[in-house]
């Protein structure tokens, strides 16, 4: 039996898998202590289902409180120190405007503040050589001023420090001897990488999250051995597997996007059941919106991200991150994203939310502003008897009243329309963000299947569909928890990445082959696994480019040994991937490699259990509800269905509304619906019109 938990913004999602069966929890995220709601959700769980904690073999979690304590600015007081002349590097940037027009444009602050932010005599070279020593006779000065700041935390970052990372070592061991109490964070181990600008954010960001995320998980840890659980507790990464509390603790940087990367596990592992080679993982909850593409069976990777920007969707308004990703973009769309009327009589979503205190105004629990659940509940999409499994009493009548005086009486509109037109625009801005994000990455959306997953994307999903031109959609069971589930498939692993500059026709085998080994051993530690090397699946990349080019590509290393004999084949595996994106290549430039990647992982046994089904049989409704259409604006009787009530082999025809115990699935007209033999919803358009 294993667990896993997801706290988000508004709910934490439990999953107790035991022997193949999914048992699933969903409460409201204790927003000031998290864990609190992690331990009663768990105790709960266990207790209607008659199990001893001690059964537990397993625990994985994800969560979004390293995300979150960077939007919030609820992180450790931190300062940075780095190389003389080098003070403001997080300041200039990129040296560029994300925005070269607006003259209100509002840049994201450093969150290290300049008077935070001290600078040491030592220089290294770009090839690892030390130039200008360390001399720890200059040490006392600043750890007088730490001192007497009373830091938390402290970031080191030097020039090329990736390249030769003495000097940040020494700093560190001298920090660590005269001061207690304090982490310390240093470049060369959070972001061994060229390119200072994003190795200090990278660093920074570690130190600013790492003391909340070291106590808070040891906390965890403490909490729930205290509660009888004596299996390891392990954590989900932004690049999709999962790693130890030692290792999380340490960077926990590498947590930011957790939580969203199990969703995008469970979309790959579906899209390898059901053999999809083109799906757009859709994730829905409380707060945000996560759009993921799905190529080959396999989610799209990147080794760099945006946090926290300023700008939706312009690059370089947030704090560059460089650690192991799924590519994905993430938006202020969820259930609680409150609705308002701009200066302009507009309706706009998010991406403020209500979260889960006070909560959406049907909560009856302080809310007053409207949110996309509110306008749900009044188009008729949600049960109020049932939600969250029954947990929740919804009231109608508030969210009635709230989108009344705060959007129909603004826009002179009755209340169903202003709920409608609320839904209308949530459903835009998620398809716009799907649109944009599949054009970004070379692909189209119409040939595409959606997964969709999470406690409020069933309700969006068909109308996000109409509006893509997508002529399929899956929605698994238990899709309300679907970044939970996605956390047990996740293989245990560990990506390692490290800059080592040289040009190929210079190619220096035997330190390459060095410099892979100690990543590999670097990996093979971290996730503690006393397997034989056979078990493992070993994945090498190197980050290439013409000399001269400002970014590279990733090339796949195929050989564990690499020799001379090899880089004719790196060479064409670049210029191929090259062509491909550039429909050209230039023969006679040098090519250079920048950067080195090697991924350990123990994947799952998660076997397929999925057999497409000959023959599907019309089903008819026994009840109705009233729904608000999309099409007529008018309220209607559309079938309704529960969806435990259904088996493999029933189809609906047309509308139809499907509830279950922590979503509902909403149907339009332009679908029908089949039950797949794992019990999988799987809609298909009848027509665009």
């Amino acid at each position: 039996m294993r667990l896993a938990i997801d706290i988000g913004g508004t709910f934490t999602d439990i999953v107790l898998e035991n022997q193949h069966q999914l048992l699933t929890k969903k409460v409201l995220t204790s927003t000031a202590q998290p864990e609190v709601a992690v331990i009663d959700g768990i105790s709960d769980l266990l207790n209607e289902n008659n199990i001893n904690s001690s059964e537990i073999k397993m625990i994985i979690h994800g969560t979004t409180l390293a995300t979150n304590a960077i939007i919030e600015r609820k992180g450790a007081k931190t300062c940075f120190i780095t190389t003389e002349g080098f003070r403001d590097v997080l300041d200039i940037g990129y040296e560029s405007r994300f925005d070269q027009y607006d003259i209100l444009i509002e840049k994201t602050m450093s969150l290290v503040p300049r008077k935070y932010r001290y600078v040491i005599e030592e220089r290294t070279d770009v090839n690892g050589n030390q130039i200008k020593p360390i001399n720890t006779t200059k040490f006392k000065k600043i750890i007088e001023k730490i001192k007497i700041e009373n830091f938390e935390s402290i970031g080191i970052g030097f020039l090329h420090s990736y390249a030769n990372s003495k000097n940040e070592n020494v700093l560190k061991k001298y920090i660590l001897e005269n001061l207690q109490g304090v982490e310390v964070s240093i470049s060369s181990d959070v972001c061994p990488e060229i390119r200072e600008y994003e190795r200090f954010t990278t660093t920074v960001i570690n130190a600013y999250i790492k003391p909340l995320m070291s106590n808070y998980l040891k906390k965890l840890d403490y909490e729930l051995k205290e509660k009888g659980f004596i299996c390891p507790l392990l954590l989900m990464t932004s690049g999709g597997t999962l790693t130890n509390v030692s290792s999380a603790c340490k960077n926990p940087v590498r947590l930011v996007e957790s939580g969203p990367a199990g969703g995008a596990i469970l979309a790959t592992s579906i899209a390898k059941d059901l053999n999809l080679n083109k799906v757009i993982s859709f994730d829905m909850g409380g707060t945000t919106a996560k759009i993921t593409i799905i190529e080959d069976k396999k989610a799209i990777k990147a080794r760099e991200f945006e946090v926290d920007r300023k700008a939706r969707f312009k690059k370089g308004s947030g704090f560059p991150l460089r650690i192991p990703i799924i590519e994905m973009v993430e938006i202020g769309a969820g259930g609680g994203s409150i609705a308002r009327v701009n200066k302009l009589e507009q309706i706009i979503t998010g991406p403020d939310s209500a979260g889960s205190v006070p909560g959406p105004a049907c909560y009856s629990n302080g809310g007053t502003l409207p949110t996309i659940t509110d306008a749900d509940l009044v188009i008729g999409k949600i049960n109020p008897k049932n939600f969250a499994g029954g947990k929740i009493k919804l009231s109608k009548d508030l969210s009635i009243n709230a989108i009344t005086k705060n959007i129909g009486q603004k826009v002179n509109l009755d209340t169903d329309t202003a709920a409608l037109a609320i839904s209308e625009i949530v459903d835009e801005t998620m398809s716009n963000a799907a649109r944009v994000h599949t054009v970004e990455q070379g692909h189209e959306t119409s040939n595409r299947t959606l997964i969709a997953f999470g406690g409020a994307a069933p309700l969006h999903v068909a109308r996000v569909a109409e509006k893509l031109k997508v002529s399929s959609i899956i929605i698994p069971t238990n899709a309300s928890v679907g970044s939970a589930v996605g956390f047990l498939k996740a293989p245990v692993g560990y990506e390692v990445v490290k800059s080592l500059r040289m040009l190929l026709k210079g190619f220096q085998v035997k330190k390459v082959n060095n410099l892979l080994k100690t990543m590999r051993e670097e990996a093979k530690k971290i996730i503690e696994n006393k397997s034989e090397k056979n078990n493992f699946i070993e994945e090498r990349f190197a980050y290439m480019r013409y000399a001269g080019q400002g970014h590279e590509i990733k090339v796949p290393i195929e050989n564990n040994l690499l020799s001379l004999m090899d880089i004719d084949s790196i060479k064409s595996s670049f210029e191929k991937k090259y062509e491909d994106l550039y429909a050209r290549i230039l023969p006679n430039a040098d090519i250079e490699i920048l950067t080195w990647s090697l991924s350990l992982s123990i994947q799952n046994e998660n076997p397929n259990q999925y057999k497409e089904l000959n023959s599907y049989v019309n089903i008819k409704e026994n009840t109705s509800v009233d729904f608000v259409d999309y099409h007529s604006e008018k309220k209607i009787k559309v079938p309704y269905f529960e969806r435990n009530d259904l088996k493999p082999g029933d189809l609906i025809r047309g509308q139809c509304i499907i509830s279950e115990e922590q979503t509902t699935i909403i149907v339009s007209k332009n679908f029908d619906i089949k039950v797949l033999d794992n019990k999988f919803l799987k809609m298909e358009y009848i027509k665009y019109e």
